[in-house]
Order: structure tokens, then C-alpha cells, then sequence
């Protein structure tokens, strides 16, 4: 198989916390690992760096243009990522960007389609999926039979204008739950909102396809502590802590790097990919549907 030999050119667009931490994994692969596969070409970034470490900056125009660039990881703001997918797609090159992908349902899968006919991975970050507190978490629930469950995020304000709105900024909580539960349905969702506070508050109501009731609250403000609370019941009892859980020895983005090298080489089977690309687009429609939802007005009810 030449794919054994085969490296694949990158770069790193966007250089805040996410952007940082790919290019330190990308220097640093895990050896024998998929990411070894992976060369470290430079990256991009609006504001004026040189040098990280050994890696270069160099122009947008370059990184869309060079031959040498297979690859594009985007870890700029959440509202640039629609644009700088498709401007990678558009030059050819296979994208991973962080979650949310973007900030509609309809960029989403315009985007996923252009991939797919370009025959380009589009690799979307997801590490809530890979923390080890999650997995403890999935084996716990696996085969329970849920009665109801509630998950509860809090955290610091965010900017919306960079961010998106919150179904789309608090995308992972609603990852979760789709991963852990199955296919979701909004029954309601409001948002409450004090801007002298700078204060949110989104709740969803959902339901499981069997018809059990799941609550999303998504809530942040100043000074609150990055925490998520869950109380999901089963028939079997109730689950209000996360299980304990070991640190992972490989980091989170490097564990997201090795998958989408993996992806690259071809080494990811066709049906998980078609549930992971299922997973995405179902959690960004359903965002949209969430945010169409607490953006209508109040309903007078005479």
C-alpha cells in the first residue's frame, strides 16, 4: 500500500489556545502514529508572529496555493469557519477545522457536499467525544434504558459575534447527548438574556425516540465556573456524578489528530464515517431549529 510512505503537507490557520496546541502536536507526533504522517508546513494567522517555535508563518494566498499543502487544520474564530473551509476545499486541499463547522445547517451541508465531490476528508474536531470523563460516561449509560436526564454546562461569557449563537458555541453538549441517546426532537427552547449582565441562559427541551424527555442548559456569565452537572435517570436508578476517571496519557488534540491522519490514509471504515458525518449534521440542524426556536417572539397566550 503506498499510503505507508505517503505525508501529507499541512497547515494551521487561526493561532489562539485550539491553533497553539495544533501546532505543538503536529511538531511533536506521537511515534508510530498515524500523525507521523503529517509535515508541518507553517501557519496562518492574521496577526504578525515570524516564528512559533520552528514553525513559519506564511500568507494565506501561499497555504491556498502551494502544492506541497495537502492539509488544513482551521482554528480561527467560530463565525470564520464557513469561509475558510470552502476556501480550502475550493484549492483542494482536505480540511479539519473545530467544532462547530459552521454557523448554519445549510453551510454545513453545502459544505460536507463540496468535500465529498472534491473527494477531500472534511474532519470535524469533537474531543468532548474523546475525554476520558466521556467515555467512563458512555459505558455507564450503555444499555440503561433512560426515564429521563438533564445536562447543565456553565461557563464564561462569550462573545456571540465571534462565537455564534449558543447551540451552535455549546455544540458539544448537544454531541453528547445525540451520542449517548440516539437521535434527538426540540419540543421547546427559550433563551433568557440580561445584557446589563452579560448574562445567558438557553434551555432545550428534547425528546429520545422513545419518548423520554432530556433537558440542555446552557448558561453563562461572568465569573461562572467551566462545569457540566448531569442527573440522567434510568429505570434502573440515577446517575447525578461522573464516574471516575484516569487522565488520558495522549493528549485530546493529538488523539483528533491521529484520527484525521487516519482518515487521510484511508484507514477509517466507510460505515463509521457515515455515522460520524450523520452525527454533525444532525447536531447543526438541530442548533438551527434551536436558535429559530428561542429567536421567535414571546407567543401571547390570551
Amino acid at each position: 500500500m503506498e499510503a505507508i510512505n505517503k505525508m501529507f503537507g499541512t497547515v494551521v490557520v487561526g493561532v489562539g489556545i485550539a491553533g497553539l496546541a495544533r501546532i505543538r502536536d503536529l511538531m511533536n507526533p506521537m511515534p508510530s502514529s498515524p500523525s507521523e504522517h503529517l509535515k508541518l508546513f507553517g501557519f496562518v494567522s492574521r496577526r504578525d508572529f515570524g516564528n512559533i517555535n520552528e514553525a513559519k508563518q506564511i500568507s494565506l494566498e501561499d497555504a491556498l496555493r502551494n502544492k506541497e499543502i495537502h492539509a488544513a487544520f482551521i482554528s480561527t474564530e467560530n463565525r470564520s469557519h464557513e469561509e475558510t473551509i470552502r476556501m480550502f476545499l475550493e484549492a483542494g486541499k482536505h480540511v479539519l477545522v473545530e467544532y462547530p463547522m459552521a454557523l448554519s445547517a445549510k453551510a454545513a451541508h453545502e459544505l460536507w457536499e463540496m468535500a465529498e465531490q472534491k473527494d477531500k476528508v472534511l474532519h470535524v474536531e469533537h474531543i468532548e467525544l474523546l475525554t476520558e470523563e466521556y467515555k467512563q460516561l458512555k459505558k455507564e449509560v450503555a444499555g440503561k434504558e433512560l426515564v429521563k436526564g438533564t445536562l447543565h454546562f456553565t461557563g464564561s461569557v462569550l462573545d456571540e459575534n465571534k462565537t455564534g449563537f449558543p447551540a451552535f458555541s455549546g455544540i458539544a453538549r448537544l454531541t453528547w447527548l445525540i451520542d449517548l441517546f440516539g437521535d434527538l426532537t426540540v419540543t421547546s427552547a427559550t433563551r433568557v438574556k440580561q445584557k446589563d449582565k452579560n448574562y445567558s441562559r438557553m434551555t432545550v427541551h428534547f425528546q429520545t425516540s422513545n419518548e423520554k424527555p432530556l433537558t440542555w442548559i446552557e448558561e453563562r456569565g461572568p465569573g461562572m465556573r467551566r462545569e457540566k452537572k448531569i442527573n440522567f435517570c434510568f429505570t434502573s436508578g440515577c446517575l447525578e456524578n461522573f464516574p471516575q476517571a484516569p487522565r488520558s496519557a495522549v493528549g485530546l488534540f493529538m488523539q483528533d489528530q491521529n484520527l484525521f491522519a487516519k482518515k487521510l490514509l484511508g484507514q477509517v471504515s466507510k460505515e463509521e464515517l457515515a455515522a460520524e458525518k450523520w452525527r454533525i449534521l444532525r447536531c447543526l440542524d438541530l442548533a438551527e431549529l434551536i436558535q429559530q426556536h428561542c429567536e421567535q417572539p414571546e407567543k401571547i397566550c390570551s
